[in-house]
């Protein structure tokens, strides 16, 4: 397998003046020496940008994208990117400046991880791709998505918070990968080697959103309907099929909104999230257990814990199903959405 150097999970919060101020709070007594007495300081972040559609055919290739191969289980390789961050936002040495750069040209090890569980259900016979509206929230270099496409998805939308994410690495790596993918597909059709010799093809309808989740709802909730392939009303609930979301969960500031945005966006009943992340983001106090409490104290959704990892070098790596809580619902039990 071949990902970045300096996986670890790692945060740089040193932010440049212009970047991001600091407002001390008053203390009483800033003389006395016990913790409590220690001057406190607070982020003001600048505004999120705005919510966007980044188009494909609006970006002019500067430069050659540069590649590598990512070889997962059971046989699956993929592309990914490599874009440094330097040359984008003028930032070295970080995986995330608070309201600037949410770590999106990084791959980070829960993707993998997500990318292999996703493969390994559809194998499996739990998870199916084929016709559904899929959306990838956070998505950086696009891998699970990338994994709907293959697998048959009828649509795939990316979201990032950064547009320069979308445009420099994203919609690229997307394209690497569904042209690697149809150039295999076609040598199998041409050989008849496909299930029951049944010729196959990967169109997904592609959409690529930039913004900040507490925003980006107005443009998603304007996704095309499955039927009549006009926009649906804003404001009401998307109706995505299913859910991906990789390292999401790392800032408590951030859950309440990435589950309202959940909720707005996933089709009831039966819509899913997958959700890949560490159990706790020492530091920054987010995690999957805290995304799975606020969740549980909301009593819409319900979780069901699909896989863990404990490598002994890290934190616990988890995957988690989130799904409304409905009636005689079977996605706790396994079958097949």
């Amino acid at each position: 397998m071949i990902m970045e150097e300096g996986l670890q999970f790692r945060f740089n919060f040193a932010v440049q003046k212009q970047e991001a101020q600091l407002s001390p709070v008053t203390q009483k007594d800033e003389k006395r020496q016990d913790a409590s007495a220690i001057t406190a300081k607070q982020w003001i972040l600048p505004p999120p940008p705005l919510s966007v559609e980044v188009f494909p055919a609006k970006i002019a290739n500067s430069r050659p994208f540069v590649s590598e191969t990512v070889v997962l289980k059971e046989g699956l390789t993929l592309l990914k990117g490599r874009v440094i961050s330097t040359n984008l936002f003028e930032i070295a040495n970080t995986d995330l400046v608070p309201g600037k750069y949410e770590g999106g040209l990084k791959l980070w090890e829960c993707t993998i991880d997500l990318v292999e569980t996703l493969n390994g259900e559809i194998k499996d016979g739990q998870l199916s791709f084929e016709g559904k509206h899929v959306l990838e929230l956070g998505c950086g270099h696009g891998l699970p998505g990338i994994l709907a496409c293959i697998k048959g998805a009828s649509s795939v939308h990316f979201q990032d918070f950064n547009a320069e994410v979308l445009r420099n690495l994203t919609i690229h790596n997307v394209n690497a990968n569904l042209e690697k993918a149809k150039s295999q597909l076609a040598k199998l059709n041409a050989d008849g080697a496909t299930a029951n010799n049944k010729r196959i093809s990967i169109a997904p309808d592609l959409h690529y959103y930039a913004g900040d989740w507490g925003e980006v709802h107005t443009l998603l909730s304007r996704r095309p309907d499955r039927k009549s392939r006009a926009p649906t009303q804003q404001g009401k609930r998307g109706g995505y099929d299913i859910i991906l979301m990789s390292e999401t969960v790392y800032s408590m500031a951030s859950l309440p909104k990435l589950y309202e945005l959940i909720k707005k966006c996933l089709q009831p009943p039966h819509g899913v999230v997958y959700c890949a992340g560490k159990k706790h983001y020492f530091g920054v106090g987010g995690g999957t257990r805290q995304f799975k409490h606020l969740i549980e104290e909301d009593g819409v959704m319900e979780a069901h814990l699909v896989a863990d990892f404990v490598d002994g070098s890290s934190n616990v790596r988890e995957i988690w199903k989130f799904f409304f809580r409905v009636p005689g619902t079977l996605h706790s039990r396994g079958e097949a959405i």
